[in-house]
């Protein structure tokens, strides 16, 4: 059995996880873009040592800091996680709030191989011009991509550069899941998730991440595909003396929320979603689907 357990950012997925894994003899596979990486533990609320020792834990701080990972090497790994679960008589929850990884790992995408295409020159523009390049290019998948989302408006502009317009692509193909999955969210009021988020940054410079970051930082530079995770990029202005330390703070709320709207977004139009208020209810409503 495979289970989905998403849901916005500071919902509670990875104890709730951890709890459904004892109840149903289950592995915990990571599901969020970030948490992929090594070091990087604080900024991405990494589920801790201890949490790791009591429920087999994949696709978790295995990805060097100096290295790049795709959606389609998630793809890969996940289903090699799944197989690997599966044959140790094991059932599957795959946690974490990426919707774009749960997708391609469970739906029946394919990457196509696209020629090598020289995009130094779209990387070296600012956000604003590099989204109107992408623009030009597709509009119409661009405009489903956040202006300051980087990686996706490179990839569109690398496929469009190639020959294979996105738009094109998904106007010409309508995915399935290739797994029998039940998929669950926790539901948080809007206010109250807006409460934890507040709370849950203030915990993150408590635990030490302007140190971390900053070890970070001085030890591999600024460049890191991973260091685009909130929580690191708004530090860099900080630590140039720019702006404060509450300002920095400031950032990270700021576009945790924003974070959190566009999930709650994806998640209601892209999966088949049985929504809880509490994880009481996930756990006591799952004898209904196993």
């Amino acid at each position: 059995m495979i289970i989905v357990l998403t849901g916005v950012t500071g919902s509670g997925k990875s104890e709730l996880a951890i709890r459904l894994a004892h109840k149903l003899n289950a592995g915990i596979v990571n599901a969020d873009a970030f948490q992929v990486y090594e070091e990087l533990n604080i900024a991405t609320a990494k589920p801790t040592p201890e949490m790791m020792m009591e429920a087999p834990h994949f696709l978790f701080d295995f990805i060097p800091l100096t290295s790049t990972y795709s959606v389609a090497e998630y793809q890969e790994d996940l289903r090699s996680a799944i197989a690997t679960l599966e044959k140790q008589g094991k059932n599957v929850i795959i946690a974490g709030g990426t919707g774009l990884y749960i997708r391609a790992g469970l739906y029946d995408y394919e990457f196509p191989t696209l020629p090598e295409v020289d995009l130094s020159s779209y990387e070296a523009l600012d956000d604003q011009n590099l989204y109107q390049s992408a623009l030009q290019l597709d509009e119409a998948e661009a405009k489903t991509i956040h202006p300051h989302n980087r990686v996706r408006l490179l990839r569109l502009i690398e496929m469009a550069l190639g020959g294979q317009k996105k738009s094109e692509i998904k106007s010409s193909q309508i995915h399935k899941p290739i797994y029998d999955v039940h998929f669950f969210g926790l539901e948080v009021d809007r206010e109250d998730i807006y409460i934890r988020v507040e709370k849950r940054v203030d915990k993150m410079f408590q635990l030490g991440l302007v140190e971390e970051n900053r070890r970070l930082v001085e030890k591999y530079g600024r460049d890191c595909q991973a260091f685009r995770a909130i929580g690191v990029k708004e530090l860099f202005p900080y630590f140039d003396g720019k702006i404060t330390l509450e300002q920095a703070k400031d950032d990270i709320k700021k576009n945790t929320r924003h974070y959190v709207k566009r999930q709650e977004t994806f998640f209601r139009h892209q999966f088949p979603i049985v929504w809880a208020k509490t994880k009481e209810d996930i756990l006591n409503g799952l004898s209904i689907v196993v």
